[in-house]
């Protein structure tokens, strides 16, 4: 897929299929996780990429999510909380280094998606 990112990792837990839609999105979003990661200079782990229609509603997720359409990643970075993530990604997207799209912070990872319009939000306790 890219250097340091395979499909893979994206893969929806409930072991559901990649729709070729999704794959060409997790791909553009795998690009822009190339950026960060060179940011960092530290491995991303992608805890949560792509979510079937299926799993997204066991799980609860928000109906239009952008994990199902393969636009989103929730991330984690050894040694930086979320908030410092999100403000990393936001320099990046200021200086048109990746996609604008949502940061979320949580309190144990970062969500990072490519649906080209800004949303924020914080749910971090």
């Amino acid at each position: 897929m890219t250097n340091n990112f395979n499909l893979l990792e994206f893969a929806s837990k409930d072991g559901a299929d990649f729709p070729q839609s999704v794959v060409k999105n997790l791909y553009e979003l795998a690009k822009n996780l190339e950026v960060i990661r060179d940011f960092y200079q530290k491995p991303i782990k992608v805890n949560s990429g792509y979510r079937s229609p299926q799993h997204n509603k066991n799980i609860q997720g928000a109906p239009n999510s952008q994990h199902v359409k393969g636009k989103a990643a929730d991330l984690v970075i050894e040694g930086v909380t979320p908030a410092e993530l999100a403000k990393g990604i936001q320099i990046l997207i200021d200086n048109g280094k990746i996609s604008e799209g949502g940061i979320g912070i949580y309190n144990s990872f970062t969500h990072y998606d490519i649906r080209g319009t800004k949303a924020r939000w914080n749910l971090s306790k």
